[in-house]
């Protein structure tokens, strides 16, 4: 009877304790209901649990050595979609003028070379005017200058044969060079003005008199989408007024923050899990480059380059990621060896040799022996998590190579040592 009631209570006091447990697996049905007639007590932090033949094959202990195995690790961090500098556009007028016509909207999607505005400005049409004097005059300059460059060759050689007056010559040569001189402004002046036309999408060479143009277009200097429209219809616009940007989003990235305790465990090129926020499919990317700053809170940016390009996706959008650092050979022991007990991992080991010491007799009048299995719970920590493996921190006076660890039914032994003090059977 004694028996059935240290039996009761044991599992009692389990099942109450599992409810509680942290992060463990649940327990089998037999190590909750056989947690009877163990006896746990402390011994300085550490707690000893002491289990009889009958009880040690009734609970289905199993006992192994922590092992050395390549775990691959992983990193949790947070992060958002993002694109790189060179994929954002912000689009101004090259010149002030009005907004005549422009159809965008936020989120319209435009493609490069497409016209997405349309400027009116009536000083177009004078800037257009002025070139066409300036070139008119170049080509007047320029037959001036062929007489006056023939007019001086012809003074040097009659200075040459001491024919004219040496200031004649002098005269020619000044005009000769004043002419070179206007040229070269007047080049330089039309050949700016071309390229601000150029510019402006004017071509140049089919301006005249009856030819002005008095409106110009925006082009989208890339596929992509517009995020921000900043203008309307006959607003006057300044040319560093931002009108439009665009996103163009054939090259998203994901930008993680990941806190300075983790930085050493990230390499160029691991593989990279994330979902997106109201998502459950998985994607991946590639961790590519790393910030070289840390912030205010302790973290940097990682940038990572997605295996699959998509243009659906949106920058600024939250990410929940995981980074794989690669596997490792570490300390491990199968999930089911580590229990959790008020906030901490342990794992129990079975301690050398045992004891025996006398029973009652049996009805044949035949003196049982049975041995005793000591156990002892030691504290560890517990690391990444690879399959059904996880990886343990050791005390550094643990001896890996030589302990024997419970490898199942580590639950059964955390039962019966929050039920210890109870009184051996007799």
């Amino acid at each position: 009877m004694k028996f059935l009631q240290n039996i009761i209570l044991a599992a009692t006091v389990g099942s109450l304790f599992f409810l509680t447990a942290c992060g463990n697996a649940p327990a089998t049905d037999g190590e909750k209901d056989e947690a009877a007639g163990a006896h746990g007590h402390e011994e300085g932090d550490a707690q000893e649990v002491v289990l009889t033949s009958d009880q040690y094959n009734i609970a289905g202990i199993k006992i192994g050595k922590v092992e050395t195995r390549p775990l691959t690790g992983t990193v949790k961090v947070n992060g958002v979609l993002d694109l790189p500098p060179q994929n954002l556009f912000s689009i101004s007028a090259p010149v002030a003028g009005f907004l005549k016509k422009s159809d965008l909207l936020q989120g319209s999607r435009v493609r490069k070379g497409e016209v997405i505005a349309v400027l009116y400005n009536p000083e177009f049409i004078v800037e257009q005017r002025e070139y066409l004097e300036a070139r008119q005059e170049l080509a007047a300059v320029r037959s001036q200058l062929e007489y006056a460059e023939a007019e001086y060759r012809r003074q040097e050689e009659l200075a040459r044969e001491n024919v004219n007056a040496g200031k004649t010559l002098q005269a020619a040569k000044a005009e000769f060079n004043t002419l070179k001189a206007k040229i070269g402004g007047l080049e330089a002046k039309t050949g700016g003005q071309r390229a601000r036309f150029k510019l402006l999408g004017i071509n140049a060479d089919r301006l005249s008199a009856d030819n002005f143009q008095s409106e110009i277009n925006l082009y989208s200097p890339a596929n992509g989408y517009v995020t921000e429209v900043n203008v309307n219809v006959g607003k006057y616009v300044g040319n560093t007024e931002v009108l439009f940007e665009i996103a163009d989003t054939e090259h998203m990235h994901a930008e993680l923050t990941v806190f300075e305790k983790d930085i050493p465990k990230l390499k160029v090129g691991q593989t990279v899990r994330f979902t997106l926020a109201n998502e459950t499919k998985e994607r991946h990317a590639k961790v590519f480059l790393f910030g070289r700053e840390i912030s205010a809170d302790r973290s940097i940016r990682v940038h990572c380059h997605l295996d699959h390009e998509d243009t659906d996706l949106l920058p600024g959008m939250y990410l929940k990621a995981v980074v794989e650092t690669g596997a490792t050979p570490v300390h491990a022991l199968p999930e089911a060896a580590i229990v959790c007990s008020e906030g901490k991992d342990y794992i129990f080991v079975e301690e050398a040799g045992g004891e025996t010491r006398p029973e009652t007799k049996d009805s044949e009048g035949e003196t049982k022996m049975p041995v005793k299995h000591h156990f002892r719970m030691v504290e560890v920590k517990r690391g990444v998590t690879d399959g059904a493996f996880v990886e343990v921190g050791l005390p550094e006076d643990f001896d890996a190579a030589n302990s024997l660890v419970v490898t199942d039914g580590a639950f059964y032994l955390l039962s019966a040592a929050k039920s210890g003090g109870e009184e051996d059977e007799h």
